[in-house]
């Protein structure tokens, strides 16, 4: 025991000096974490941050993300984003923008890797059909962020990380400039990679993409991000926090409207998004109606149903709805 613990004294020891040394001011340092709701003693090898992100990459709700697309449903084609690619694109920028400003890359890591765990299958059209259903039925209401936020706290993740992925998106800001680096992010890979898949589904054309924007950007989704990023981390390191500069920042903006009113919530989606919402909210007024068929567990009845069908994959959906007779 003695050795075990001298182990992990010397660890820590070494990585506090190591983020003193490297690390911004701004950083959150692994070891001054605001701690877990459970008390868990320290890896010997690992700092918290490491632990967690350890701990997503083992989470069934991580690897079922792998089954949820991220824009199409149930695309044909291998190269179509899924909500595991995104979120690996997400982490990986991440990455780059906290190493490029000393801020703790393992806690940057985390975020954006659970960041999306807790999301619907069908994208945002299914969660807005949960949310539809669980507002009709029990007065409540669906985020995927207050989702993920939940599986953040079964897996007993530090508070930072938990923060980080709960304020993603929304209107809370994170409390880290961690959390504020994903949260910028998360957009910026979004928008590129779905204009990406949507010019490869032929909902667009390069002719369609707003020419002064693309100008600015760059022409090429690689481009785009690698112009996004270098203005991220000068904008940030100028004002001491995490902004995007003026124009590209509107430049980037004026792109998501664009994909809201053409891909999101265009017309030639929407077949797409009704069946979305019929299936989900069949296999949801099947659960609350037949709490039978959930597997055993505790707690709410509402809960029991959005846990189990916010972790459907689109497959597994699309199947267990067809066995319904819906969809």
């Amino acid at each position: 025991m003695e050795v075990a613990g001298r182990s992990v004294e010397t660890f820590s020891e070494r990585q506090r000096a190591q983020e003193e040394l490297t690390l911004s001011p701004l950083a959150v340092r692994s070891y001054e974490t605001r701690g877990r709701e459970r008390a868990e003693e320290h890896c010997s090898v690992r700092t918290p941050f490491q632990r967690d992100r350890d701990r997503l990459v083992h989470s069934k709700p991580f690897r079922r993300l792998k089954g949820k697309t991220q824009v199409f449903i149930d695309p044909q084609g291998d190269h179509f984003r899924t909500r595991m690619t995104h979120t690996l694109e997400t982490t990986a920028i991440s990455r780059v923008v906290a190493r490029a400003l000393r801020l703790n890359e393992d806690l940057v890591e985390a975020i954006g890797l659970g960041h999306d765990t807790g999301h619907t299958p069908f994208g945002h059209a299914g969660e807005d059909a949960l949310d539809a259903a669980l507002r009709d039925r029990f007065g409540g209401g669906f985020r995927h962020n207050e989702q993920s936020f939940r599986i953040a706290r079964q897996l007993n993740l530090t508070h930072e990380v938990c923060d980080g992925i709960l304020t993603h998106t929304g209107d809370r800001e994170p409390e880290t400039h961690e959390g504020k680096i994903v949260r910028i992010v998360d957009r910026i890979a979004y928008v590129n990679h779905d204009i990406d898949d949507a010019l490869r589904y032929g909902l667009l054309a390069h002719d369609d993409l707003p020419s002064h924007e693309i100008e600015l950007l760059g022409e090429t989704g690689s481009k785009r991000i690698d112009t996004l990023v270098h203005d991220l981390v000068e904008s940030s390191e100028a004002a001491g926090d995490i902004v995007q500069g003026g124009e590209v920042g509107e430049a980037m903006l004026s792109l998501r409207s664009f994909m809201f009113e053409r891909v999101y919530l265009g017309p030639q989606v929407l077949p797409e998004h009704e069946r979305a919402q019929r299936v989900v909210r069949a296999i949801f007024d099947t659960l609350v109606d037949e709490p039978e068929r959930l597997p055993p567990g505790e707690g709410e009845l509402s809960n029991r149903a959005t846990d189990y069908l916010a972790g459907m994959t689109d497959r597994f959906a699309l199947a267990y709805a067809a066995a319904l007779g819906a969809g």
